[in-house]
């Protein structure tokens, strides 16, 4: 009895984990020619169009860039190389991830500076909160709430 009652849960999980491995799987096998150049692509801004990569955008200057990169990768360059010749190209205003340093570095301490102050700020509230709850009760509070209790 208790086996009929536990089959559907087990052979939901056991879809599951078949589903889940076939993704993963298929993930990790587009690691050809293309892909490559994607990956690289998607870390560099179009140059002509607004808020897009390299690998997303239509555009004639993306596929020029798409490939010079397939080009690049064919002929054993680093993925690092060719993001270092595309910022020599383009300036650094073209990675899609900005550098940490300098001005830009802002971006990257901006958001944890942020979040500490947060935290900081919620101790400092609860802490408050805490030493006010534990206020003494003056006899006369006291008495007032024995007589609520009372009638």
């Amino acid at each position: 009895m208790a086996f009929k009652r536990w089959l559907p849960w087990g052979a939901l999980v056991v879809v599951l984990v078949v589903a889940l491995a076939v993704g993963a799987g298929a993930q990790h096998h587009a690691t050809g020619l293309d892909a490559h150049v994607r990956r690289v692509a998607s870390e560099v801004k179009c140059p002509t169009c607004e808020g897009q990569s390299a690998a997303d955008s239509n555009a004639a200057s993306s596929q020029a860039i798409r490939d010079d990169i397939r080009t690049r990768i064919q002929n054993g360059e680093s993925d690092r190389a060719i993001r270092a010749f595309l910022v020599s190209r383009y300036g650094s205003d073209i990675l899609l991830k900005p550098p940490a340093r300098g001005v830009s570095s802002l971006v990257w301490v901006l958001p944890v500076v942020a979040f500490v102050i947060a935290v900081a700020g919620l101790a400092v509230a609860f802490r408050r909160w805490r030493v006010r709850s534990g206020a003494a009760v003056s006899p006369e509070d006291q008495a007032l709430v024995e007589q609520a209790l009372r009638e």
